[in-house]
């Protein structure tokens, strides 16, 4: 059985924040919670995450700020902003994607995070890739 990918899941609003880990961990993702930005970064730097799906607007640390921090710990991971269209438009960005908060239905939010969380795969263990020298083809012909 393949482990489980983990979710950071960023929300100041605790019923938006437990309708998203309850739609993440039915659709089998870990979910790791976080309700502002110093508690995100936290968890980011000590756990293993995947992705990271924040929500624009918070107190302290906004969603664009959050990322531009997470960024710099860890370039690589994909992350999500949740914002509506008007919060966008004054702000620069360094998310991966951003979904529209109020038109986003929840199954394109699970195909994205489909999309955006899955690991590119290498060959599988064991296997080689053979490949012949060029000067071995042109003899071969």
């Amino acid at each position: 059985m393949r482990p489980k990918k983990v979710i950071l899941c960023v929300d100041d609003n605790e019923q938006d924040l437990s309708v998203r880990k309850f739609m993440l961990s039915t659709n089998n993702y870990r979910v790791l919670p976080a309700s502002n930005g110093a508690e995100a970064i936290e968890i980011f730097s000590q756990e293993q995450v995947d992705l990271v799906l924040a929500d624009f607007n918070m107190p302290k640390m906004n969603g664009v700020q959050l990322i531009d921090k997470l960024k710099q710990i860890a370039a690589h991971v994909p992350m999500v902003l949740m914002a509506e269209n008007q919060q966008l438009s004054s702000e620069p960005h360094r998310a991966d994607a951003v979904l529209n908060k109020k038109s986003c239905s929840p199954q394109e939010l699970l195909e994205r995070i489909k999309t955006m969380s899955a690991r590119k795969r290498g060959p599988r263990k064991g296997t080689h890739r053979v490949s012949a020298p060029p000067q071995d083809l042109a003899a071969a012909s």
